[in-house]
């Protein structure tokens, strides 16, 4: 399909995608932020993870985006994919051993309003953005912005689980809702490492990145 755009019309997808992008990647900043600083008061172990994943996640895009700007990007695929996959493990290590402390020990977290606030806001805000650059990626035949589109929806699905742990604790009393919340950021964390080590998808639109581009350039 990408065959058939004209040159201002990817051009302006490109803009899209990069505005996207960059949307994306400031917004997780601030969540990162906001998440460990709100966990870190409130003794939550799923906030915390949430806040360090966040942060990874901006890794990871910064990750790419550097490798991009490279002259042989593919040079650079296995080393930056590996970086981004002990990340990913570092952080499931983390969240495991934190959460499952809290289990034993039967430590309740506090109350977070900021913390429900900001999970509610994720949800409603990233599968809008999740949606914009698959319909962008799509259109112009990019596997890495359909990808990472995949990767932001993926994220709507951490901010509930954690939003439904700090509410059950909240409302319910359910103290170990937070702990298993962040098991399950763990899991989340355990497979996207485990991607990244492989790297299958990032090669195939690595790949397709630069045969579009000489495609384009003949």
């Amino acid at each position: 399909m990408s065959s058939t755009l004209t040159d201002a019309r990817r051009e302006t997808l490109h803009r899209r995608i990069r505005l996207i992008v960059g949307v994306t990647i400031g917004y997780n900043v601030v969540e990162a932020i906001i998440a460990i600083t709100a966990g870190t008061v409130a003794s939550s172990a799923a906030l915390i993870g949430f806040g360090l994943d966040s942060t990874i996640e901006v890794l990871s895009a910064a990750a790419v985006a550097w490798q991009f700007t490279r002259r042989d990007p593919e040079r650079w695929e296995k080393p930056t994919l590996r970086v981004i996959a002990v990340a990913f493990f570092a952080l499931a290590a983390y969240v495991t051993v934190t959460s499952a402390t809290a289990l034993v020990t039967a430590e309740q977290p506090e109350h977070s309003t900021i913390g429900i606030i900001l999970t509610a806001v994720s949800v409603a805000v990233m599968p809008f953005l999740s949606f914009a650059e698959r319909r962008a990626g799509r259109e112009l035949g990019s596997a890495t912005a359909v990808a990472d589109s995949t990767q932001t929806l993926i994220c709507t699905y951490l901010s509930a689980a954690v939003l439904i742990g700090l509410v059950a604790n909240s409302l319910l009393g359910w103290w170990w809702a937070d702990a298993v919340a962040g098991l399950v950021i763990a899991a989340f964390a355990v497979r996207e490492g485990i991607e990244a080590w492989k790297g299958d998808a990032c090669a195939t639109s690595i790949g397709m990145l630069l045969e579009n581009e000489d495609d384009h350039d003949h």
